[in-house]
């Protein structure tokens, strides 16, 4: 058998690239299975396990951000799979979002309709493409109308 060659100067596709992340998205096995209350308390655990800040400073900083107290306690029962008696609400969550600047929390909210976030810099390239689809949609629509019609193009 034949002695390989591995060229240490090439990057490898399979192994040494990784796609850039364009979409906002928890990792899946974060949020995947149980009810909606633990998927949301694990993405909840997940986005302040990410930060670089301590829960007191995330509590302090949301405290800040909305004008009324939240607490480490508080932070502690929304992240609680078994404290399912304390919800966060939805102001709380968005200040959540804004003090960790974990935006794939509001890919886990989109994903639950089908949809995905990406940053706005991205709107005219999928309004292009959503342009191109519709394009191609009515040229074939058009030829087909022009076939059965015997209709020369």
């Amino acid at each position: 058998m034949a002695k390989q060659y591995h060229d240490k100067h090439t990057l490898d596709l399979f192994n040494d690239w990784t796609p850039p992340k364009y979409a906002a998205e928890l990792p899946e096995e974060t949020t995947r299975g149980g009810t909606l209350d633990t998927q949301i308390a694990r993405a909840i655990s997940h986005a302040l396990s990410q930060s670089n800040m301590s829960r007191e400073e995330l509590a302090k900083a949301m405290s800040d951000y909305l004008g009324v107290e939240v607490t480490r306690n508080m932070l502690d029962a929304y992240s609680s799979q078994a404290r399912t008696d304390h919800k966060i609400t939805l102001e709380r969550f968005i200040a959540l979002i804004e003090v960790t600047q974990n935006i794939g929390l509001t890919g886990f909210v989109a994903g639950f309709f089908g949809h995905i976030v990406v940053p706005s810099k991205y709107r005219e390239l999928i309004d292009l493409h959503y342009i191109q689809e519709k394009r191609d949609e009515l040229e074939a629509r058009e030829r087909a109308i022009a076939l059965k019609w015997g209709v020369k193009r």
